[in-house]
């Protein structure tokens, strides 16, 4: 496909309605994390609770277990995929405004509970966002339509990230959340007024079909177990990084709310968009295999620039650097990641097995979260960052060992 075609697809309303969804996929997520945790730091819970309060991402690792349930059963209005989303947005707008009600000083578990519940219907509406996202584009608009979820959800990471600690600090919590589930209407809409699939899939007939078949289609792949560790550690030195950013920047270098929304999430988010655009360009010429590479040892790399400021101080020059290198390169990496995940899926079980992967993926951002404040207060946070830069190279040692599989891959799906 050249480029004017490839760009005349942004434009038609399957791809208009996959941004809107994007960003509902991306609101809930900073919500009950990095917003989450900002709101936390500034109300001085200890450093061991708010390394605690990572488990509530277990939803997003968890989410393969009830997605056969989204792919069986098909609820009464809008049909499979646009039924369930409309049922999980709902929710979602509920719980955020339930959320935004409670008081990390007075009701910590309270908070953490509700939390958990918005995290839990957010990771469901991936589930279907994912699955009508494989259904509803047509071949030649996949590569437009994973652009445009991207953008999206990033849009999406910019506005419940950046604008909501920059809105907390001028009009506090509850009604920074409050608005943020207002603009979770924006997925609701495109809900309702998006198109149906055309094709139709019947769904599975029974439930144990619906949980065995996308397993035994994996499974009996070659060297399967060696690729869901693939899947499970190349982004962990990433998310390893990630888990106590904003506490790093807030609490122990002493910049102000304002800052850290416009800098490290503002910034950041410009950079994430700009390394996916720029790897996704670089997949076409590269390959998947020498992009994944290439992309990891950047990835790994940047957690460096974090280092560097813990070892410097309060550096307003060394945060911009760190910050923009750090998502640069990430973003190059995920523009890659996403590509693997959706080579890796079988279209007839596409919404169980995207499930899965990308709950294992999820892996690293929750359970080495867990532990984070300890290993700061033990080694210090310029040691932490350098940690989480040997961490991330298993992921890069898997790959190399799954050279063979991953160049099948391209060959099979016809990837650039």
């Amino acid at each position: 496909m050249n480029l004017s075609r490839y760009l005349e697809l942004f434009g038609n309303r399957r791809i208009s309605a996959i941004l809107c969804l994007g960003f509902a996929s991306g609101l809930p997520l900073a919500l009950t994390g990095g917003t989450l945790q900002a709101w936390l730091t500034v109300a001085k819970v200890d450093i061991h609770t708010i390394g605690l309060f990572a488990a509530i991402g277990l939803p997003y690792t968890l989410k393969f277990l009830w997605a056969p349930l989204m792919d069986r059963y098909v609820p009464p209005i809008l049909g499979r995929r646009r039924g369930w989303m409309l049922l999980t947005q709902i929710a979602l707008i509920l719980g955020i405004i339930l959320l935004g009600a409670q008081s990390p000083q007075r009701a910590p578990f309270a908070l953490a509970a509700v939390a958990l519940l918005v995290a839990f219907f957010s990771a469901s509406q991936d589930i279907v966002f994912d699955a009508y996202r494989t259904d509803v584009l047509r071949d030649q608009e996949r590569g437009a339509g994973a652009a445009m979820s991207v953008l999206g959800y990033r849009l999406a990471m910019l506005a419940s990230g950046a604008v909501a600690l920059i809105l907390a600090d001028q009009i506090g919590w509850r009604i920074t959340y409050w608005i943020m589930a207002g603009l979770m209407l924006v997925g609701l809409f495109a809900t309702l007024l998006g198109p149906q699939p055309e094709q139709v899939v019947v769904p599975p007939k029974t439930l144990e079909e619906a949980i065995w078949g996308p397993l035994r289609d994996f499974f009996l792949r070659d060297r399967a177990i060696q690729i869901l560790l693939l899947v499970v550690l190349y982004k962990l030195g990433d998310a390893f990084a990630g888990t106590l950013t904003n506490t790093f920047l807030l609490g122990e270098i002493g910049f102000s709310l304002t800052e850290v929304g416009s800098i490290n999430k503002g910034l950041g988010l410009a950079a994430t968009i700009l390394g996916a655009l720029f790897g996704g360009a670089l997949i076409f010429r590269l390959g998947l295999y020498r992009a994944l590479m290439l992309f990891g040892l950047l990835q790994a790399f940047s957690n460096l620039a974090f280092m560097g400021l813990a070892l410097t101080g309060k550096s307003y020059s060394i945060m911009v650097l760190a910050v923009g290198i750090e998502n640069l390169c990430g973003g190059m990496g995920t523009s890659a990641f996403v590509v693997l995940l959706m080579a890796l899926c079988n279209r007839r079980f596409t919404a169980t097995q995207y499930a899965l992967l990308s709950a294992l993926a999820s892996i690293g951002r929750v359970f080495v979260g867990l532990p984070s404040g300890y290993v700061v207060e033990e080694v210090g946070w310029a040691n932490f960052f350098f940690l989480t830069f040997l961490t991330a190279l298993p992921g890069l040692i898997i790959l190399r060992i799954s050279r063979d599989q991953i160049t099948g891959l391209e060959e099979e799906k016809r990837l650039p």
